[in-house]
């Protein structure tokens, strides 16, 4: 009974891979398959990197700032010296992310 089962996957497996391969070779232009299932996949794409992949880190990035400064502030009050590298890179990072979508996509072509 195990072999038996071990054929019927395998003739399975077979008659996938054969209908398969017809499928592709009816049409004739696989690469305009691809390329019109790209086109479709890249808007979809670039919604969801602008709706939540960009605002996602913006967020974390704006309260890794805040964070940062607090702490850098109370260290100010303990020390005497206020540390700037830290909260000054945060911010640029957040600026250069809040931006990202304005060139983004200019940058790798969609």
């Amino acid at each position: 009974m195990h072999n038996t089962k071990k054929y019927a996957l395998l003739l399975i497996f077979l008659l996938i891979c054969l209908c398969s391969s017809a499928l592709a070779a009816g049409e004739g232009d696989v690469a305009g398959a691809v390329q019109s299932t790209w086109t479709t996949a890249s808007e979809q794409i670039k919604t969801v990197v602008n709706t939540v992949v960009f605002p996602a880190i913006d967020l974390i990035l704006a309260v890794f700032f805040f964070a940062k400064l607090s702490t850098a502030y109370f260290d100010y009050r303990k020390h005497g010296q206020f540390e700037w590298t830290a909260p000054a890179i945060l911010f640029a990072c957040l600026v250069f992310s809040l931006t990202a979508p304005l060139y983004f996509w200019g940058i790798i072509g969609m």
